[in-house]
């Protein structure tokens, strides 16, 4: 295989760490925008969802179209422009200026897992697919780790508009990188033919010219239901993490800044470490003789119903409990993500459906961001700053998780195409 492969993979990481930190920056400063320009709870929960609308909904036209126009281009759009918004938070006076930013962040962003799931088809043969795609999904963790002591220490050296410049301009520069670096296998000169050849041969059978299924047909599959469902119910739970945990544990727990730099980026930590395990785990199973649906499934159910745990932080009253409950969760959230974006590729009836399946699952897992920042904010006004109600139906939802990778999502093999009516 070609060496080449994994600075491509890594390069995925770097990028998805970036667009996390671009998207978790403002829940690190949430508190202290919220005292400076008097947004309430409810107002910065909208602020926090706001990103997710146009994220989710932007994910189905952004998938079609990275399966035609391929992810050099894709991707170094998608970064150039929510870098850009990135920089505009910074600049915000209020909150309808909040909003309009956030929701133009969310438009750049949708492109970014898709394109991940695109290159880790495009570069990596089955047998290796899982740990690519955990390779990139690991990004989002690490970056939500890194957004923590990060963001805290540009807060403090220039404040929360100037956190916001200066992780818009890390994207600028990735964004110039990846148009220099990147090209498809078949396009890259550097690599001998025979190294590309054996790459294409090695894809699997998804790279046999496919059943000619239409974008919208891929809707009428219960696999991608499946997928669907599972990703919702699991973006329920991540995504707390990844908007109002910083204020949980500043709020509930009584974290100092310092503290929430420290000990609150451990569960993101171990989280970078439950991708690398999921992705390696089931491609494992794969070379010792387990089918791809065992060897996949199992990973997502068993990942899925550890989560649960997120359910039982808010009933403890040791921190240190707490914060290991949080951290089992969220490596156990993130062991189940690295297989998601497997089967994705696994599934697709031909090379030219890998995003479009990626984007549809997305849009439907980033639903959930939606709920889940919303209906925090509403609960936390009506319960004068209780976090029990929003932990325990997240909890509940990562049981719900695993019944659909179980029951719902089939077999994990190319779709075959329907019948005709």
């Amino acid at each position: 295989m070609p060496r080449i492969r994994w600075l491509m993979i890594w390069l995925c990481f770097l990028a998805n760490a970036i667009g996390y930190i671009d998207r978790a920056n403002i829940a690190v400063a949430a508190p202290d925008i919220a005292r400076e320009l008097a947004i309430n709870p409810t107002e910065m929960g909208l602020v926090l969802s706001a990103f997710f609308w146009t994220y989710a909904f932007m994910q189905l036209p952004a998938g079609w179209f990275i399966d035609r126009l391929g992810v050099r281009l894709s991707l170094t759009f998608a970064v150039a422009w929510w870098s850009i918004f990135t920089m505009a938070t910074g600049l915000a006076r209020g909150f309808s200026h909040f909003i309009g930013a956030r929701l133009m962040l969310g438009v750049g962003e949708a492109a970014s897992q898709p394109s991940f799931a695109k290159v880790a088809f495009n570069w990596f043969p089955r047998t290796e697919r899982g740990m690519a795609c955990s390779i990139f999904n690991s990004g989002s963790t690490a970056g939500s780790a890194l957004s923590l002591p990060l963001v805290t220490w540009l807060i403090v050296m220039m404040g929360w508009r100037g956190s916001f410049i200066v992780t818009g301009l890390l994207g600028i520069a990735w964004a110039l990188a990846w148009w220099f670096l990147y090209r498809d296998p078949e396009r890259y000169r550097d690599i001998a033919p025979q190294q590309v050849d054996r790459l294409l041969a090695e894809r699997g059978p998804s790279t046999v010219p496919g059943p000619q299924i239409p974008w919208a047909s891929l809707f009428r599959y219960r696999s991608v239901w499946g997928l669907m469902i599972g990703l919702f119910c699991l973006n329920f739970a991540i995504y707390f993490f990844i908007t109002w945990f910083p204020s949980y544990l500043r709020d509930a727990r009584g974290f100092s800044l310092a503290s929430l730099g420290t000990l609150g980026m451990l569960p993101a930590v171990m989280a970078v470490l439950g991708n690398w395990a999921g992705g390696w785990t089931s491609d494992r199973l794969i070379r010792m003789g387990w089918s791809a649906t065992k060897a996949r499934k199992t990973c997502l159910v068993g990942g899925m119903l550890m989560s649960s745990s997120i359910g039982l932080s808010a009933f403890v009253e040791s921190t240190w409990v707490c914060l290991a409950l949080f951290t089992l969760a969220y490596a156990s959230l993130s062991f189940t993500g690295a297989n998601c974006w497997t089967v994705v590729s696994e599934i697709a009836p031909s090379p030219a459906h890998v995003a479009s399946i990626g984007g549809i699952q997305n849009f439907a897992g980033n639903l959930a961001g939606i709920l889940i920042t919303t209906f925090t904010g509403v609960v936390l006004t009506i319960t004068s700053g209780s976090f029990l109600i929003p932990l325990a139906v997240a909890g509940a939802m990562c049981v719900l998780g695993a019944l659909s990778y179980l029951f719902v999502l089939g077999k994990v093999e190319p779709l075959p195409p329907l019948a005709r009516n």
